[in-house]
């Protein structure tokens, strides 16, 4: 496995100048059927990788070899067929080799996806479901299946990997996991109708988007309660923190905008962007958001500090889903 992280892009004869070549932005495209690969350095789209039925949710393992993603496509269960038969599909697509290496059954179709921290285990959630998936990755199969509550969308998993927590849509809740016994401990509130969840910085609060209700809720680990809520505008859907530990950025795609949110203070700037700005992902270490478009084939590249569009990235189809970043 390769260790993308001590890439070196100059060396300079009488010493050595070491500089981290740039990131690289995985991208599924939903209806496109395919994932891209983009230059974050540039914004060049530099492989594309087909073979993959309308993929959502996708992570890269931390050593950046394998990226696994989900599919929002499922074909029926036959009658009489047990509840869990499996009827859509994980994708292991290797992007130096430029191909799917595997295709890993499940139950459901899958709309975001985790991975822990070693790399070992994806977490997936299925909405039809009830609850989410964990995929033995060096197994390459199911390992456990774990019920969460109704409509599950969005996992975060703690850098030591001892927790993950679920969104679950349909009750206005999120489930605390042990990763030790695969069970869920605890329920926290979340607001109504949560989806995307974001740590803050130092994994004490998690930022719950509800999608419906129009807000931003802060909720403290520890207590599980909703501490702030802030009203951010219609049909919330993109959601992640800034390089700087405090900005919050969101996309409201009904009101064609994004909002940076400064949790320190509560003050919100405001940039439009048309139509409908969608899934979104900072780049960390480059100042940049990545926010989508689920009514246009692009990517608008924006600058975190002064809150403004930097660039476009031309997709070749589909929308932007959930954006995988590797060092």
């Amino acid at each position: 496995m390769k260790l993308r992280k001590l890439a070196l892009a100059l060396i300079y004869l009488g010493g050595v100048n070491l500089v981290l070549a740039a990131p690289t932005a995985y991208i599924p495209l939903g209806s496109g059927n395919a994932v891209i690969a983009v230059d974050v350095a540039n914004g060049k789209i530099t492989k594309r990788y087909p073979g993959v039925e309308n993929p959502h949710g996708l992570v890269a393992t931390p050593d950046g070899e394998y990226l696994i993603a989900g599919s929002l496509k499922e074909t029926p269960v036959p009658e009489g067929a047990p509840a869990d038969t499996p009827n859509s599909k994980l994708y292991v697509v290797h992007p130096e080799h430029g191909h799917v290496m595997a295709e890993i059954p499940v139950s459901g179709w899958t709309h975001h996806q985790a991975i822990t921290p070693d790399g070992k285990y994806v977490l997936s959630t299925h909405p039809t479901r009830g609850g989410i998936s964990v995929v033995d990755f060096v197994g390459n199969k199911v390992f456990k299946t774990i019920k969460t509550g109704p409509a599950p969308n969005y996992t975060l998993v703690t850098k030591d990997g001892k927790f993950a927590y679920v969104s679950n849509s349909g009750n206005g809740t999120i489930s605390e996991i042990d990763l030790g016994t695969w069970s869920v401990v605890r329920a926290l509130e979340a607001g109504p109708s949560p989806e995307h969840l974001v740590f803050s910085k130092d994994e004490k609060t998690i930022y719950v988007a509800n999608d419906r209700a129009g807000t931003v809720s802060v909720v403290p680990v520890k207590d599980g309660k909703v501490e702030t809520t802030y009203k951010i505008g219609k049909r919330l859907h993109g959601l992640d923190i800034g390089d700087d530990g405090k900005t919050l950025f969101v996309s409201s795609r009904s009101d064609d905008k994004l909002v940076a949110l400064d949790t320190s203070t509560g003050a919100q700037r405001t940039l439009t962007l048309s139509p409908e700005p969608y899934h979104l992902d900072t780049i960390p270490g480059t100042g940049k958001v990545y926010v989508s478009s689920s009514k246009a084939p692009k990517i608008w590249v924006i600058d975190q500090k002064t809150f403004t569009v930097t660039g476009t990235i031309q997709l070749p189809a589909g929308e932007g889903h959930q954006i995988g970043v590797v060092q």
